[in-house]
């Protein structure tokens, strides 16, 4: 079968296996233990510390390990609010952020916090002057995410940054996407804490990272929690680092190798869908864009049987976040784009990675055409 759902996870690499192994045998203590193996566990998660934190030009004490991105989103916001509450209860986000963060902030809502939802233009970019205007004395924080895990459009995290600065705001923004595709610097971009996660850069499930700026408070959320310095209960989950250490190293030094790649393959696949005689939409920024995430509007067709055709001729491919799937409802980006219930139901996703070739397009692209013709 062609996977062309890469957006959504992706497979684990050789090397990223390999790691885990080794890494499994030799560094099987507990961190928080006081004896050797232990010790050496340990002394392990510090260098991936030390070496994620390079990655995005911040300070390995603080990075914190997690279980992945819906986690790490989860955490850094609730312990960023709670200890800035004594501010204000104001929050601002956007209509087309991850579930994972969307839900939160509904829940934000009933307990007492003020939340405004910035909405986007039709590319997907919310407005700098919509966002400045929304900022108010009691606004603690803004999470903005970097790239849209459904078309693939990027925020402009730079301009972001040095707006909510100016605004004494604290800026979190789930990178989950674009970690490993695209360089991030949070000091360049002004970020105070970020997400992102092993799983989309050929890493194992169930891991990640949360980084949150030494110098800005946070409280913890369990009482006495001791792993993690205090940010997350539980016994962190060494082989599983390693791992995605390794691999977000191989992702960092070969990312304009993969955009370039990537940014052909796309082209490839919009040209030969161009042939197509219909009506198809390419959802996303023309220029600001993640060239392996690509999201189409299909008219006339509903996104579901879009997907279980591509299946059923030995292609995934998706119809949106798979946090969302099996909700039944419209993408939320799709409609904060201006789409109407039916015309957001006719989305479907195709998102490409490091085994994609050029067969897999022309693949995709005869299917497409085929499933087309024959509804």
């Amino acid at each position: 079968m062609i996977y062309l759902d890469y957006a959504a996870t992706t497979p684990m690499s050789e090397e990223a296996l390999d790691a885990y192994t080794e890494a499994a045998k030799k560094f099987y203590g507990n961190p928080s233990s006081l004896h050797d193996i232990g010790s050496e566990a340990e002394n392990m998660l510090e260098v991936c510390r030390t070496q994620l934190a390079h990655m995005i030009n911040g300070e390995a004490e603080g990075v914190y390990f997690t279980s992945g991105g819906t986690e790490s989103n989860i955490l850094a916001i609730r312990s960023l609010v709670t200890a800035h509450k004594y501010k204000g209860n104001h929050i601002i986000t956007t209509k087309v952020e991850h579930s994972s963060l969307y839900q939160l902030f509904k829940l934000l809502e009933t307990e007492g916090f003020e939340v405004t939802y910035l909405g986007v233009d039709e590319e997907g970019q919310i407005d700098m002057g919509e966002l400045k205007a929304t900022i108010r004395d009691d606004t603690i924080l803004a999470s903005i995410h970097h790239v849209n895990s459904e078309i693939g459009t990027i925020q402009r995290l730079h301009e972001i940054g040095e707006l909510l600065e100016e605004e004494g705001v604290l800026f979190h923004s789930d990178c989950v996407q674009s970690f490993g595709k695209l360089a991030i610097d949070v000091k360049k971009y002004k970020l105070d804490s970020l997400s992102v996660s092993s799983h989309k850069l050929y890493g194992p499930k169930g891991v990640g990272m949360c980084y949150i700026n030494p110098i800005i408070r946070w409280a913890m959320q369990l009482p006495n929690t001791t792993h993690e310095r205090g940010f997350r209960p539980g016994t962190v989950n060494v082989p599983g680092v390693v791992s995605f250490t390794m691999v977000a190293q191989l992702a960092m030094k070969n990312i304009a190798e993969n955009f370039e790649r990537e940014s052909m393959l796309r082209n490839r696949f919009l040209f030969g869908i161009k042939k197509i005689d219909y009506e198809i939409n390419v959802e996303g920024h023309s220029i600001e864009q993640l060239p392996s995430i690509i999201g189409l509007s299909i008219s006339g067709i509903q996104g579901q049987y879009m997907m279980l055709e591509f299946n059923r001729h030995g292609i995934a491919i998706s119809t949106g976040s798979a946090c969302q799937v099996g909700q039944q409802e419209p993408s939320r980006t799709m409609l904060a784009l201006g789409k109407t219930d039916d015309e957001a139901k006719q989305f479907i996703r195709i998102s490409f990675g490091r085994f994609t070739d050029e067969r897999h397009i022309e693949k995709a692209i005869s299917v497409l055409k085929n499933i087309i013709k024959q509804f």
